[in-house]
Order: C-alpha cells, then structure tokens, then sequence
C-alpha cells in the first residue's frame, strides 16, 4: 500500500474588509499566484499541497477550512500584504495554532519581508521568507520533513533567544529553476463564477462595453524590478534583480490555460511587463501570430513606454492589450528625479497620448505628500493630471496621497521629516487603500488636499465613468476641470452624492 502524502496547508489571507457578500476580493480574477508559486515544487517532490483562498468564501469558512486541513500535517504557511490580507492572515493563523499549537507555521511575501521582526514577535511563526520564495519554501518543506534545522536553509528570519537573526543570503533565481504554476490545485469555478454574475467587477478598464460578462485570469512572468524607486520596497525586496519568464514557455502556458478554462483576459501581475522592449514585442507577436484571442492588463512604466518603438507599441495594442497601470508618480521633474524615477520631462504626457491613441486605456496614478516635496511640485502633479485628463480620453488620471511604505527609502525618510507609523501587525491590518486613507496626516497642506479631491471627482465624473454616460453632470464636470475651478467644488460633490441615492441603485 502506497504511503499516504505528508500534507502542506498553504491560506492566502481575504483581500478587503467589509464586503456584502463573498468573494470578497474587490477584483474577482485576482488568484493567489505567490502561493501557487511556493507549491509548484512541493508537489513535484511529493507531497500533497491544499490551498484555500480566503476571498472565495466567509472568512468564518475559510478559517475553518485551513483549520480543519491542519489537522495532521507537515506544515502551514500564509502571505499578505497591506491591510486586510495582514489582518485576516493573522487571525487565521491564531486559529491555526490554538488547534494545532506544534504545527510549525511560516509567512512570507513582501510585507513580511520587510516586517519579519512584527511577524516573528507574535510567537505564531517558526520563520519568516524573506524575498523570492519559491526555492525556500522547498528547503522549508526539506529541513520539517526532515526534522534538521532551520538555521541550515537560506533566506530567511528566525527568532533566536528573543533577539531576530537571519540565515544566509537567497539569490534571486531564474525561470530555469522555476516550475509553471500548478493551476490545478485551484477551482476555476470559483473565479469564473463571480466574475460572470457580476461583470461590474472587472479591472479598470472595459475592453467590450460596460456589462458584459467575462472570464479573466491572473498571471505572473517576470520577477523583480531594477529601478531604484525610493516609494517602493521591492529595491530591499529583490536587490534590484529582474528575472523573467522566456515567451516562448510563456505563450505556451497561457494557450494551454485557454483551450482548458476558456478565459476572456489576462491580468499580468508583473511590475513591469514591458522592462525589456524586445521580450515585450515578442510575447505581443507571439499572441498574434498563434491566434490567441484574449485582452490583457499589464503594469507599464512611463520609461518603458516612452523608450519603445512605435511599432512595439502597435504591436501590444493589436495582441489585446486594452488597460495598464502606469506609474507617473509626480508632474514635477524635481520631484522625479529625487524618487529616483527613470522618467524625463514630458514622458508623463507623451505616454498617456500614445497609450490613448492606440485604444489602450490606462489607470495612470501619481501621489503628492513625498519627504522634502515642496507646494509646488504637489500643485504641478495635480496640473499635469488635469492636462492628462482633458487631452487624453481614455486615460484615467488619478492622484493619490503618498503612503510610506515599509522597506522603502522613503519610509525612513518619512519617518525622520515626523510620520507616525503603525507600531503592530494590528495597526498595519487597518491600513485602508490610496483612494481613501491619507497615512501621513499633515503632511499635504489642506488647500492642496482639497484641489486633490476635486480634482478626483470632477475628472471621474467628466470621464463618463460614475454614471456609465455623458450628460449634464458629466459636461459641467469637464467645464470645471478647463477652467481649473474648485470654488463650489465640496458643494456640487455633495448635491450630486445626494441626487444619485435619490435616483436608487444603478442597474
């Protein structure tokens, strides 16, 4: 009789708080691709892997279920990154360990990797994964199975005698040492589903009209960003490495996913999918040239666009790219330069045009409130947004308030110039998202604030997006952003708000 599998529970944390009904998770193609990516190997070597995604279902559901699952494994891990994922994680995990409290339990993901002395100061884990994961993960599986220590495996953090060490250095690997995602521990249905019942619920653009259902999927092909951005934690995360997924394995993988799940988009998760121009041409005339029919959302940086031919652009647009998010993080050149942005004066614009003018419509995101930005450098952000959002149609602007990020070079500075950051895995659990949390209260002056919010309201409404149409809300919007002109800005918000709940529910 064949030897039963030692059992390895893996639980990726509910994405938002506070939502009507399961799922949960605000953009309902989102797929836990970390976790997958830590069970490819696992499940090469042996063992058998159980993956519950907490936002397919209840929390009370979903805490059960990884609960239950533990019961007589080897192992248990989880990730999370900012807010609700950080809270839910933890409060699974305590569960976790009140039921099984022998049970050695590990996290990773960036936020731990930048926080392993919170995570570790719970008493719930054995270590902390620091940076790339997936050939840790199979020596963490190794050393348990094995009973050897811990100490012995690279990449991670360890708690010994109350004070936090570190093993030794993991490189960043490549896709030569990198398995393809085993999709089959998911349930498709449970991503299919929601997505067809509720179409509104899709990325930020709409390739095919407002309303129509479809299927997308999330996918990852490329590890790692070399721009030594000071907002961002992946410079201490990753070393500044890239790695990336070659074309040829890549189309491969998504026309086999296609012809077994029938996708309508993919959603790459990567930081930036089009770093290297001529890998970027490639997978856009690879998907042409094998027919594949499916529209696609990427993260773009203003350099990558402003540097790539033309005809790489065209050729992007025609596979099916149809939404990105783009960095252009400020308006201000001096402001760029001292956040270490690889952007020149004008790129910000140019690639707005020649994203909208290929029928690609982009989420473009700045924020204001960074240390040491002057006044002026937040007001010239707000204008360029505005400049954006009058001459680019199908742009979608928007201004966010800086958040200091653990890990970043710009937490420190944060930090130094007075912010108060949260102190315990509770308070990180709270934080909320850009649109509505301003983290570092203060530090963008109130007039600046307003013109900000305004600014947000007015070009939502302008673009047609709030009410699905263009008509008399949406022409005085557009008339207010022209003429730069908040004066009655608060008081046009609040009618409007109050009309909508009048009208009832969008159909």
């Amino acid at each position: 009789m064949r030897a039963a599998q030692k059992r390895i529970v893996l639980y990726y944390p509910q994405q938002w708080a506070n939502a009507r009904e399961p799922p949960f998770c605000r953009f309902t193609q989102e797929m836990p691709l970390a976790l997958l990516a830590i069970a490819a190997w696992p499940l090469r070597d042996g063992y058998e892997v159980v993956l519950i995604d907490g936002s397919r279902m209840t929390a009370r559901q979903a805490h059960q279920r990884v609960v239950d699952a533990c019961a007589g494994a080897l192992l248990y891990a989880t990730t999370g990154i900012l807010g609700q994922q950080i809270t839910d994680g933890l409060l699974c995990t305590r569960q976790v360990k009140a039921r099984h409290p022998r049970l050695p339990a590990f996290i990773g993901g960036w936020f731990a990797s930048v926080t392993p002395e919170l995570q570790l100061a719970t008493g719930l884990y054995d270590a902390v994964a620091l940076g790339q994961g997936e050939i840790t993960f199979r020596e963490i599986v190794a050393a348990v199975d094995a009973g050897a220590p811990l100490d012995g495996v690279a990449g991670l953090a360890l708690c010994k005698n109350g004070e936090v060490v570190r093993t030794a250095h993991r490189a960043v690997v490549g896709w030569e040492q990198l398995l393809n995602l085993p999709w089959q521990l998911l349930d498709v249905e449970a991503y299919r589903g929601p997505q067809l019942r509720e179409p509104d619920r899709g990325t930020v653009g709409e390739p095919y009209g407002p309303g129509r259902p479809r299927f997308e999927i999330s996918y990852f092909a490329s590890y790692g960003c070399p721009h030594r951005c000071t907002f961002c934690c992946s410079p201490q995360v990753t070393g500044l490495a890239w790695k990336a997924m070659p074309p040829e394995r890549l189309l491969d993988d998504l026309e086999e996913l296609q012809r077994r799940w029938g996708f309508d988009g993919v959603n790459f998760a990567d930081a930036n999918f089009a770093l290297h121009e001529e890998r970027a041409r490639a997978i856009a005339e690879g998907m042409l040239a094998r027919g594949l029919r499916f529209s696609y959302f990427a993260y773009l940086q203003v350099a990558s666009i402003a540097r790539c031919q033309p005809s790489t652009l065209d050729r992007l647009a025609e596979s099916g790219l149809f939404t990105a998010v783009v960095g252009a993080e400020a308006g201000s050149q001096e402001t760029l330069g001292r956040i270490h942005k690889p952007t020149r004066g004008g790129e910000n614009l140019r690639a707005a045009r020649e994203l909208s003018r290929r029928g690609v419509a982009p989420l473009m995101t700045y924020m204001i409130g960074y240390p040491g930005e002057s006044v002026e450098s937040m007001r010239a952000t707000l204008e360029e947004a505005r400049q954006i959002a009058l001459t680019c149609p199908r742009v979608r602007p928007e201004v966010w308030p800086f958040r200091p990020l653990p890990g970043s070079e710009a937490y420190e500075q944060a930090i130094q110039e007075g912010f108060q950051p949260p102190h315990t895995l509770e308070e990180w659990g709270r934080a909320e998202d850009y649109w509505t949390d301003e983290a570092w209260p203060g530090r963008i002056p109130s007039e600046v604030q307003h013109a900000r919010r305004m600014f947000m309201f007015y070009s939502s409404l302008a673009s047609g997006r709030v009410r699905r149409k263009l008509g008399f809300w949406e022409r005085r919007a557009r008339r207010r952003l022209e003429r730069n002109d908040w004066r009655f800005g608060l008081l046009e918000a609040r009618l409007f708000h109050w009309l909508q709940r009048l009208a009832g529910p969008r159909e």
